[in-house]
């Protein structure tokens, strides 16, 4: 399971921290799946999280439909934009949460 993965990476502490700051959100819950660690509400799914040799990444699933004003998402997918992590910073993190919660509310 890639919990268990992310558990045993150089980045667990990394790791961690952001899953605590995840689940600081109102609403938002956590589901281990066999391939990667998932956050949604009750409106649907917020993003997904891993570790990676660098650090961890953030994949906003609804990613292409944000305003990136902070420059930071990768990707070009239809759907998907990924936020690469090397250290938490709140902030940046919470900018994009935000927009994902908001984007969720609107169906």
């Amino acid at each position: 399971m890639q919990y268990d993965k992310d558990l045993e990476s150089e980045h667990k502490e990394l790791f961690l921290s952001a899953r605590e700051f995840l689940l600081s959100f109102d609403g938002i819950v956590e589901t281990k799946k066999e391939r990667i660690t998932t956050y949604s509400n009750e409106k649907g799914g917020i993003c997904h999280m891993r570790t990676m040799p660098y650090g961890i990444d953030f994949g906003f699933l609804k990613g292409a439909k944000m305003e990136d004003n902070l420059g930071l998402l990768t990707g070009n997918g239809k759907a998907i934009r990924v936020l690469q992590q090397k250290e938490l910073n709140k902030k940046v993190v919470e900018y994009y949460i935000k927009q994902a919660i908001e984007i969720n509310s609107r169906k």
